[in-house]
């Protein structure tokens, strides 16, 4: 999966591997044996390539859809993992009602 990542981000910022390899310091065959998942690059690696192109290292690794890495100022809401998911339009709609009523208060 990292390959397939690493590939997609190199390319949607319009870099070549020599570029991407410079900007990490390895070499373009390591960026290489990476894309085709010949190779996988150690977890100090993982943190540039996640830190160079803004994402985190769970997206890198296929562990989620979501390339924002964590932020600790953005509010999570931790559901249960039975939570429905059919429910989560139901829930987001009462989130937006939830803000709309409290910002009239103000």
């Amino acid at each position: 999966m990292i390959g397939e990542r690493l590939l997609d981000l190199r390319k949607d910022a319009g870099l070549t591997q020599d570029q991407l390899a410079e900007a990490l310091k390895i070499n373009k065959h390591s960026i290489s044996a990476y894309e085709r998942e010949k190779n996988e690059p150690s977890d100090a690696i993982k943190i540039a390539i996640a830190g160079y192109f803004g994402v985190s290292v769970d997206y890198l690794l296929g562990l989620t859809d979501d390339p924002r890495p964590h932020d600790p100022a953005r509010t999570v809401l931790r559901l249960p993992r039975d939570f429905p998911r059919q429910a989560m339009r139901s829930l987001r709609d009462y989130a937006a009602f939830l803000q709309k009523h409290y910002a009239e208060e103000k």
